[in-house]
């Protein structure tokens, strides 16, 4: 197991400096304006010595080696535009907590609903709840999340009689953005977990069972669930993903002071370094999200084994 471990971290690590190098590269390529403030009213002898003070005259490979070396040290350089002068790291300590707790919070929320949701979909076949879901599931999946994120902060605001923008100090209008986010980890959830449900209420220990004359709820709950929440831990990383993606765009739609947001007015800014740094950050949180979802695959399914097989090479 310990072998199979370190050779996950190093392939997350090799895949985490490939995305870095990319994102570096990419960067570089954007017009340099967004390295300035007010470009247009710069001399050209300032832009140039203002270009050699970030090394961004230096040959490329020269430039990649000082931005890692300044990442090891936790340097991600200073915003030019969003808040010129101000440490990237800084911005980013400030808006973090906020994006962290809201997305903690659509995450638990998605797991006490999908959960319950996919379990009473597989217990119900053809029946309320499971068409319940099917329709749920089909919606989530098949329309936009822009559109009902907007409907539903339009028409949820309006329902609870709740601001339509986020306030930190409204517990209320927490609520639309937690949940909107997590639409589609819920989704995700009961899909999955009702696929899992009727392949184990298929299965010969589960017929056996019933011939002895196990009540149908104690299958379900001591047996079915139990194998079939096994394999859900694998999509643990997609759904992180699923609330890094919603959270950029819904903190923007909230007008939400965390990290989603600050990407979006990044963009706009066209501020370079902080919109490198932020685009980092979101693939190393991918990055990570798959190791630890295979990680802890390992560590709670009992049938993976890491010995040979006899015969094995």
């Amino acid at each position: 197991m310990i072998k199979y471990v370190l050779k996950r971290l190093g392939a997350a690590l090799i895949t985490l400096i490939l995305i870095l190098s990319v994102v570096f590269v990419l960067v570089r390529q954007m017009p340099i304006e967004g390295y300035f403030d007010n470009f247009d009213k710069l001399d050209e002898s300032v832009i140039r010595a203002r270009l050699t003070q970030m090394g961004l005259t230096d040959p490329l490979p020269v430039q990649l080696k000082n931005f890692f070396l300044d990442l090891l040290r936790g340097d991600l350089g200073e915003s030019a535009r969003y808040s010129v002068g101000a440490s990237i790291s800084d911005i980013i300590a400030a808006k973090a907590p906020l994006s962290i707790y809201l997305g903690l919070m659509s995450m638990g929320l998605s797991l006490a609903l999908g959960i319950p949701l996919g379990a009473a979909m597989a217990r119900s076949k053809a029946k309320f709840w499971d068409k319940f879901g099917t329709v749920f599931i089909v919606f989530v999946n098949a329309v936009p999340a822009a559109v009902y994120y907007i409907l539903l902060q339009s028409y949820g605001s309006r329902a609870l009689g709740i601001s339509m923008l986020f306030d930190r100090t409204d517990p209320a209008t927490w609520i639309l953005p937690v949940f909107s986010m997590s639409l589609g980890n819920i989704a995700y959830y009961a899909m999955w977990l009702r696929r899992y449900m009727v392949d184990e209420m298929n299965s010969d220990y589960v017929k056996l069972a019933r011939a002895k004359g196990v009540t149908s709820r104690t299958i379900t709950m001591r047996h079915v669930f139990r194998n079939a929440f096994v394999p859900m831990i694998q999509y643990i990383p997609s759904a992180v993903l699923y609330t890094v993606m919603g959270s950029i765009y819904i903190e923007s739609l909230y007008s939400i002071p965390g990290m989603g947001g600050l990407l979006v007015d990044a963009i706009k800014r066209q501020d370079n370094p902080l919109v490198q740094a932020l685009v980092m950050i979101f693939s190393c949180i991918g990055v990570v999200s798959l190791l630890l979802g295979d990680l802890l695959m390992v560590v709670i399914d009992p049938r993976i084994s890491f010995a040979k097989k006899e015969g094995a090479r």
